[in-house]
């Protein structure tokens, strides 16, 4: 890309590789030369806390707010009741405002740790967009909001496309979703003076529709900027493990497990992953990156302790470095494994090493956990473990026993008491 950005935030998009595409770069550019420019992505209210998927855009947040601008993060309290349908395959399922509520205040503790919330010019705000969405007057929007959307360009967007090409139902619900969404933008601009929408790449068509739609109602100019839909260099979506969602929420993935997730990082995508998920200059990131043989893993425990340290804490990281240290180079007990405490009377007569397995979240199901103990992939304290049908009672469990899943992946089981 050939565009030279005057704006320190632009300047820190394209360098680091977040960048996909921008709806006016000469436009955007001037308007965050000139003064502060407030941001937003949305966030769907639909679980506890965010994930690995969602780091890239809480970055692009934290860097709109170093480079002197206020970022947004808009709660989807509003539209998680209806579900984005873009590129899912079927209907999400509809989330009560009790939950939607616990969720949203489940993931402000973790934008905390990025951004910094407050009354000041650049801090951030948190909004809610039920704020406005709630007390709509169905017959008003339609009249007011409705007339300004036409139904054959909606039905040519990539996301709505899809499900019809498979001829997959897509609601009436869901159909509205992006009329809503494109609102948000209008409302953000007219209660907060926002002037730009950041989102990935498979959100571009919403955003257009809100920038259309605020041009239209109150003649504003305002801006898009979409980040790259990340895949790992094999091919997987970012942040999806076979152990499931890497979430951000420490009650919900210990940060040990989430240290490793970045340290198993593929060669490959090392450089690329520390431009985009630490504060590393980029030349440090391209020198790291670039590093081969056994040199790369030193490069990939810098990765896993400064994505670490942001999300949980210096303290966090290094005790998590120290466990993987203890476990894999002197087979030892790490303090900081993931933890499964058994009471006495579970264990009375035995319990079984598969369930054991599975509710230390080694193995997904009994079904699982035995399939790994046939392909010879579990262990007990690092000796290989080949009997599914093996019962650990009481004795067994007088001090914590190591259950393994791979190289990689380990859980202690811990009798109470």
């Amino acid at each position: 890309m050939t565009y030279h950005p005057k704006s320190d935030f632009m300047a820190v998009m394209i360098e680091r590789g977040f960048l996909a595409d921008c709806t006016d770069y000469q436009g955007l550019d001037e308007a965050l030369v000139q003064g502060v420019v407030p941001a937003y992505i949305g966030y769907d209210a639909t679980a506890k806390s965010l994930h690995v998927g969602h780091l890239l855009n809480v970055m692009m947040l934290r860097w709109l707010q170093k480079t002197g601008h206020k970022p947004i993060t808009l709660m989807g309290g509003g539209t998680t009741k209806v579900g984005d349908p873009s590129f899912r395959a079927d209907e999400r399922p509809l989330l009560t405002p009790e939950v939607i509520d616990d969720n949203i205040a489940s993931m402000k503790s973790v934008f905390a740790k990025y951004l910094s919330y407050g009354d000041a010019p650049t801090d951030a705000l948190m909004l809610n967009n039920a704020e406005w969405l709630d007390g709509l007057n169905y017959l008003e929007f339609l009249r007011d909001i409705g007339r300004h959307f036409s139904v054959n360009r909606m039905l040519s967007f990539e996301s709505v496309k899809s499900r019809l090409d498979r001829e997959q139902s897509l609601s009436f619900l869901e159909f509205n979703y992006m009329i809503l969404q494109a609102y948000d933008f209008l409302e953000l601009n007219r209660r907060y003076g926002c002037l730009l929408q950041m989102g990935g790449s498979d959100q571009w068509g919403n955003i257009v529709n809100g920038i259309d739609l605020t041009r239209r109602v109150l003649d504003h100019e305002i801006y898009g900027l979409t980040s790259p839909l990340l895949t790992t260099s094999d091919g997987k979506k970012m942040g999806k493990s076979q152990g499931g969602a890497m979430w951000l929420n420490a009650d919900m993935l210990s940060p040990y497990e989430f240290w490793q997730f970045w340290r198993n990082t593929t060669d490959a995508d090392v450089g690329r992953f520390l431009k985009l998920y630490t504060e590393l200059p980029v030349d440090e990131c391209e020198r790291l990156g670039a590093l081969e043989g056994s040199e790369i893993n030193d490069a990939k425990i810098r990765l896993a302790n400064e994505v670490t340290t942001l999300c949980h804490g210096a303290e966090a990281a290094a005790a998590a470095e120290a466990t993987a240290r203890e476990v894999f180079e002197k087979g030892g007990v790490g303090d900081d494994l993931p933890t499964l405490t058994v009471t006495a009377a579970e264990v009375a007569e035995g319990i079984s090493v598969v369930q054991l397995i599975t509710r230390s979240g080694l193995a997904k199901s009994g079904k699982e956990a035995k399939r790994l103990i046939a392909d010879n992939g579990a262990r007990i304290d690092d000796a290989p473990l080949t009997d599914a049908g093996l019962m650990l009672d009481a004795a067994a469990l007088s001090s914590p026993v190591k259950l393994s899943a791979g190289k990689k992946r380990h859980a202690l089981v811990v009798l109470e008491g």
